[in-house]
């Protein structure tokens, strides 16, 4: 049972290690939508032929 316990305070601190040197780098905040959304480039067109 500790073995279970000291396995997941080892992973919890090296999760928040890994989320603090991140930075903004990673979103928390959920789906995006409308505004917020990531801008896509649009697809460029087919060569004439």
């Amino acid at each position: 049972m500790w073995k279970l316990v000291v396995g997941f305070v080892v992973f919890a601190a090296i999760a928040l290690y890994v989320i603090s040197k991140a930075g903004d780098k990673i979103d928390m905040s959920g789906e995006k939508h409308g505004g917020d959304a990531a801008q896509h480039e649009p697809a460029p067109a087919a060569a004439p032929k």
